[in-house]
């Protein structure tokens, strides 16, 4: 036999052109679907000035809009915060037959269209619908109404917080929420003291994924609101009428709003990543 060593290549060892080829079709990627539609946002916003695109944002329609999206963003994501803890909590620490469905179902708005979601919404809770009908006698309206809205974008960003939370409280175990217990310690301390903290950083991912996506839910709300002008309509229902009236500076300069708001939520979490960025490492660690 050969005493000549035998030499084994990483398997994380590329050439220098497939490391370029790798890194080049990555950034063109993001070039093409991220940076140059953003661009183009910004560009046809500004292109009569900035002054004409304050000025649209400025009429009434618009400001109803963004104002209506940041309500609905402002009711929603809190209660899917709550409904995600408590559907995390129910499902990491207890054991039960049918958990698997009750992940199933958590998972739901993620394959239903949310047209479809809509459309149910309307069924259920429209006026000539039995429970419909009975809120509308009482003055209460679900459909063409802020509930409705704020209904159908809790039920599209639902799975977000509870889809972030599940798999670290997996990771976590029981132990220390059980040690707590036993040394005497309410079941709220225990939650407040013990399970919040270690969670919190996946809590803060998903409300900034929930409240993202409820800004820029579309299909849901424009079937349950009604696309009512001033009233209704939210940023990205206006953008799409605007846009179809041939507004375009007008439609544009509310997309780089909505737009803007995104990147804001971005630009927070990763703000708060570097911030904390050893803690995040620590609760990692454990």
């Amino acid at each position: 036999m050969s005493d000549v060593p035998i030499r084994f290549r990483a398997a994380t060892e590329e050439t220098p052109l497939a490391r370029f080829l790798l890194i080049g079709g990555v950034l063109l990627g993001l070039a093409v679907l991220l940076f140059a539609p953003l661009i183009v946002v910004f560009f046809e916003a500004l292109r009569d000035g900035a002054l004409a695109a304050v000025a649209s944002l400025a009429n009434p329609e618009a400001a109803s809009a963004i104002r209506l999206t940041l309500i609905v963003a402002a009711i929603a994501v809190p209660l899917n915060a709550v409904f995600g803890i408590a559907a995390a909590w129910f499902v990491t620490k207890f054991d039960f037959r049918g958990k698997a469905i009750l992940i199933t179902l958590i998972d739901l708005p993620f394959s239903v269209s949310p047209v479809v979601a809509g459309l149910c919404i309307v069924l259920t809770f429209g006026a000539n619908s039995l429970i419909g009908g009975v809120l509308v006698g009482h003055g209460f309206p679900i459909v063409f109404a802020l509930p409705g809205i704020v209904l159908a974008s809790v039920f599209v960003t639902f799975p977000f917080v509870a889809r972030e939370l599940i798999p670290v409280m997996i990771e976590q175990g029981r132990a220390e929420e059980e040690a707590a217990l036993t040394l005497g310690a309410s079941g709220w301390r225990v939650f407040f003291t013990v399970t919040l903290p270690n969670i919190r950083w996946a809590l803060l991912y998903g409300v900034l994924l929930c409240n993202a996506r409820a800004m820029g839910e579309f299909g849901a709300v424009a079937v349950v609101s009604g696309k009512i002008r001033g009233q209704t309509a939210t940023m990205p229902i206006t953008i799409e009428m605007l846009y179809n009236e041939y507004l375009s500076v007008a439609a544009f300069s509310l997309a780089a709003v909505l737009a803007l708001l995104a990147l804001l939520t971005l630009t927070l979490k990763t703000g708060l990543e570097w911030r904390y960025a050893d803690q995040l490492a620590a609760n990692h660690r454990h």
